[in-house]
């Protein structure tokens, strides 16, 4: 079956397990490094990924990971203190 015109070929069980599992690993490493990571996401597959990423590594690391879609095209996942909730620093 092809997908929809502009839609995605959807992944092998297989596939889609490594897709997840690089994601848990790169993305972990960033926002370990520096508390936040923004990465692509254009369907709501991908959107979901990321979610479960975020929720594995929550779950890995004992404090929780956020998700949120920064716009049509992107999502943040990062740790308390590094979000859009984060305090602005006042200005002098």
């Amino acid at each position: 079956m092809q997908p929809a015109e502009g839609g995605s070929t959807p992944l092998s069980a297989e596939e889609e397990h490594r897709a997840r599992t690089v994601l848990f690993s790169d993305l972990g490493n960033v926002i370990a490094e520096r508390g936040w990571v923004r990465f692509p996401a254009y369907s709501p597959e991908e959107r979901r990924r990321l979610v479960d990423v975020a929720h594995r590594l929550s779950a890995h690391w004992g404090q929780e990971v956020f998700v949120e879609a920064e716009d049509q095209c992107a999502m943040r996942l990062y740790l308390a203190g590094h979000g859009s909730q984060a305090p602005d620093p006042v200005a002098p």
